[in-house]
């Protein structure tokens, strides 16, 4: 028998093997100041673009009035306790019934966090004598999930149909056999690759095959669609989904989540969702400041053109200074790398300290293995000036690419400082 704290000490897991040299610098950075374009990092500015705030509500003065306005009458902490017991409010009824409409959903229902109302919405969906049946892709609260299933999983290669259609006929002969059901489970936009799932085409299988859809549309939802709506109505196929979730920490700049389908069913889940039945209700500031929020959404369409003119114009400029953007058919704008994750962040650290530029770098197991990429936010609040200062920064460092400069660097901050990483 070994001590855990001993084998903990030896594998500190795929992102812990960086802490010594990446710990307040690529891992947990301490950006300071108010959540904008421009922040300060480690004593200098840099143009930030490391921020889910698409729409640039965080600090929208009507935002800012209607959080700061709710906090001074409520605090934070009210309402007390978990909905069902004591955190029910009419606010939140409001908030959930301008949602529900919103999404062209019945009705919808506040959860006090994303990842944890994923986990639980997927368990209250499900039976032991289930089937999942979900994305290879799916974000890590959706993976999570699927893991607490006690029922069979399968899992389809990322956007392939005729992978889901093969997995889709294994799920079925294991639910005629278990007595149980299918739940297929997507995302509307995937947060790395920035590619809208394939929502029509799963949906067309719903003639073909029995199923319940999940969508998690984090990123979709604000930022897609007519409306906003998310990548349901950008794809013309909303009411097929069964079930859609989404969080309120990209396009609604706070934190929380929903989700929305059915009445009778979001009024089963909201009795069987644990993280909720056994949590805080969602404090009063961020359901207050959410229905803001939402009003902006929907009376406010220029904010999301901005966003769009400007995602287009960064996402085009670096197409035309040699970068690979993969498929990304959204705001998430992923820039692909090769060479290992060394490499990786000495390229970042030059963006940020040659060139003032901050971008999220992104590294297994937040990507599959062998995938390095650096990821840009672009948000409505970013100016012409700051794409074309960023774009001129990646024209730079893509001549030291081809040169094989960070690769050099690398190799010798390897030898000099004999650091060894399985990712490599």
């Amino acid at each position: 028998m070994i001590d855990i704290f001993d084998r903990l000490k030896e594998n500190p897991g795929p992102l812990g093997q960086f802490a010594d040299y990446g710990e307040g610098y690529f891992v947990f950075p301490k950006l300071e100041g108010k959540i904008g374009p421009r922040m300060m990092f480690q004593g200098k500015e840099v143009i930030f673009w490391s921020a889910n705030d698409y729409l640039g509500l965080c600090n929208h003065p009507e935002v800012l009035e209607a959080d700061a306005k709710a906090a001074a009458e409520y605090g934070m902490f009210y309402p007390m306790g978990a909905r069902a017991m004591s955190g029910e409010t009419e606010q939140h009824q409001q908030l959930e019934r301008e949602l529900a409409e919103f999404v062209g959903k019945e009705a919808a229902y506040l959860l006090n966090f994303g990842y944890q109302g994923m986990l639980s919405t997927i368990d209250a969906l499900v039976s032991r004598h289930d089937v999942i049946v979900y994305d290879s892709d799916a974000h890590a609260c959706i993976v999570d999930g699927v893991r607490l299933h006690m029922g069979k999983s399968f899992m389809f290669r990322h956007n392939d149909v005729e992978s889901l259609e093969k997995n889709l006929e294994r799920a079925t002969k294991v639910a005629e056999e278990q007595g149980g059901g299918i739940l297929v489970i997507t995302e509307g936009v995937f947060g790395m690759r920035g590619e809208q799932g394939k929502l029509k085409e799963i949906c067309a299988l719903k003639d073909r095959f029995r199923f319940r859809l999940l969508v998690d549309d984090a990123h979709g939802f604000g930022t897609l669609g007519k409306t906003g709506a998310g990548a349901g109505e950008e794809q013309g196929c909303q009411e097929q989904i069964d079930v859609y979730f989404s969080t309120f920490a990209k396009s609604m700049a706070g934190f929380g989540a929903f989700i929305a389908g059915e009445k009778d069913i979001i009024r089963i889940l909201k009795y069987n969702l644990r993280s909720q039945v056994f949590a805080k209700s969602l404090t009063m500031p961020m359901v207050i400041g959410g229905l803001k929020r939402l009003e902006l959404l929907r009376s406010r369409p220029e904010i999301k053109e901005k966003l769009w003119y400007n995602v287009h114009k960064l996402q085009d400029g670096l197409r035309a200074r040699g970068f690979n953007l993969g498929n990304t058919n959204t705001c998430v704008t992923p820039v692909y790398m090769e060479g290992t994750p060394v490499e990786a962040t000495l390229l970042s650290r030059d963006l940020r300290e040659n060139y003032g530029i901050f971008t999220s770098v992104v590294v297994y197991p937040v990507i599959p293995k062998g995938m390095i990429l650096l990821r840009l936010i672009p948000t409505a609040s970013h100016t012409d000036s700051e794409i074309d200062e960023t774009l001129a920064a990646f024209e730079s460092i893509h001549e030291k690419l081809v040169a094989g400069v960070y690769k050099e660097q690398a190799n010798k901050l390897l030898e000099e400082q004999n650091l060894s990483f399985k990712e490599i």
